[in-house]
């Protein structure tokens, strides 16, 4: 069965400064996403969908990586994540300019996918096995299952010392998921602890074994139907029209409850890091380093 990897690369980057999903961090001048497809194509998934922003198409990094892919055979495809292609014709106000989160970003992609997907973040190194444990799991499932997964990551493994992050904090049972609460400001203390800073003062202290999304989810096209109708009810309905967004995991925690959707969640031991601040970037570097030393990867991908 084929199965796909799809790359949210458009989000604008605004805490980490500047274009952080074709920022060149590894020895030999790579980008993260191409070790996500680098581990994704070694772990069977045989096609790639990009969801960029409206320009990024000709951004000279995306077109050397699909050029790249073109030559080993593999499917690439870029989907832009735009106002226009928002459900049932929706208009935003017209001074806003930032995207409606992952849930649209998906939702961009609906065209291109016709089979068992998995959707990661550009900006995100997630570990092979966490592929390998994925694609597992996509080629088990039906085109149209309603079903999907996601790779479990401890908090205490994804959080930044130069700042807040965003999670999606999961409850489990049994190895289903329970319940995701995205949770927006999320940092290590002074005092050893990790806390949701979301409310201000000292913050909830949360368990540093606690499992995260990091948006590693895997689904059937089955998502795209019950996505376009939340989508149209999120957009037509109350918060601020100029800074809401969507996010995956609460739609997910939405679909779980009220359609009764199995979540397996995919424990491996693959280690996670990322890019969120500028800051970040050096230990990242310095991670990917090791592994092109240590001859996990080739000197070039």
């Amino acid at each position: 069965m084929n199965t796909t990897l799809v790359i949210m690369a458009a989000g604008l980057g605004s805490r980490y400064g500047g274009n952080k999903q074709v920022d060149r961090i590894g020895p030999h001048g790579e980008i993260l996403l191409e070790y996500s497809i680098f581990d994704a194509l070694a772990a069977g998934f045989d096609k790639v969908v990009f969801i960029i922003k409206r320009g990024m198409e000709e951004n000279e990094v995306i077109k050397s990586v699909m050029a790249r892919l073109a030559a080993q055979g593999v499917e690439g495809v870029c989907v832009v994540q735009e106002y226009a292609n928002l459900p049932g014709g929706f208009t935003p106000p017209a001074e806003r300019t930032k995207p409606y989160g992952t849930v649209h970003a998906v939702y961009s992609a609906k065209d291109a996918i016709h089979e068992p997907f998995a959707v990661i973040n550009a900006d995100d190194y997630y570990g092979r096995d966490a592929f390998e444990a994925m694609a597992r799991q996509l080629k088990s499932m039906g085109p149209n299952d309603k079903h999907a997964a996601m790779v479990g990551y401890q908090l205490r493994n994804t959080v930044s010392e130069n700042g807040h992050v965003t999670r999606g904090v999961c409850q489990t049972e049994n190895g289903r998921l329970v319940k995701v609460v995205e949770t927006y400001k999320i940092q290590p203390c002074p005092d050893g602890t990790i806390r949701d800073l979301a409310d201000g003062g000292e913050g909830t202290v949360l368990p540093p074994d606690v499992p995260v999304s990091m948006n590693f989810w895997g689904f059937t096209p089955w998502f795209f139907a019950v996505a376009e109708s939340h989508l149209t009810a999120f957009l037509e309905g109350s918060g601020d029209p100029m800074t809401k967004e969507y996010a995956l995991p609460t739609l997910v925690d939405q679909l779980m409850h009220e359609e009764n959707l199995p979540v397996d969640v995919l424990t491996t031991p693959a280690v996670w890091f990322g890019v969120t601040y500028q800051q970040d970037k050096p230990f990242v570097a310095e991670e990917l380093k090791k592994l092109h030393d240590s001859g996990f990867y080739p000197p070039q991908l």
